[in-house]
């Protein structure tokens, strides 16, 4: 799924849609891709001497890849929202850089009629940067 095809599900618009490519989409289980870049706005005031993505971000980028893999299977998704409910278990294992390309798996863990609780993996060149359990609500847009 290219960005045309995220931006098509996603309400997110720059400087917050975090994710550039769905690279595997399957009933309970994505595979996101955001290319971090030097333009990156964050950079600017986080760490300009030493740039590292923020740890929010990247749990933000999970949840976005999450939320395409819910609103993908939504008939109607363009009266709906995914928002993050919460976050549990979130640890950061190295810094993520400019130049890095960050790969989010995410898997449902539970499905409810508006709740789904995920589970992901953020890794760069195969080696975990993030991990997360993240729950997501569905709700209307109004």
């Amino acid at each position: 799924m290219d960005i045309d095809a995220i931006r098509d599900i996603l309400p997110h618009r720059y400087p917050f849609l975090l994710v550039d490519r769905i690279e595997e989409l399957e009933a309970e289980r994505i595979v996101g891709i955001k290319n971090v870049t030097a333009n990156e706005p964050f950079f600017v005031g986080h760490f300009p001497e030493f740039p590292v993505m923020p740890g929010v971000l990247i749990v933000e980028a999970m949840a976005q890849v999450a939320g395409v893999l819910v609103l993908k299977q939504i008939e109607d998704r363009k009266s709906k929202l995914v928002l993050l409910a919460g976050v549990d278990g979130a640890k950061f294992r190295k810094p993520v850089r400019p130049g890095d390309q960050l790969r989010m798996e995410m898997k449902v863990l539970r499905q409810r009629a508006t709740m789904v609780k995920v589970s992901g993996t953020a890794t760069v060149n195969g080696v975990t940067v993030a991990e997360a359990e993240i729950l997501c609500v569905l709700t209307d847009r109004h």
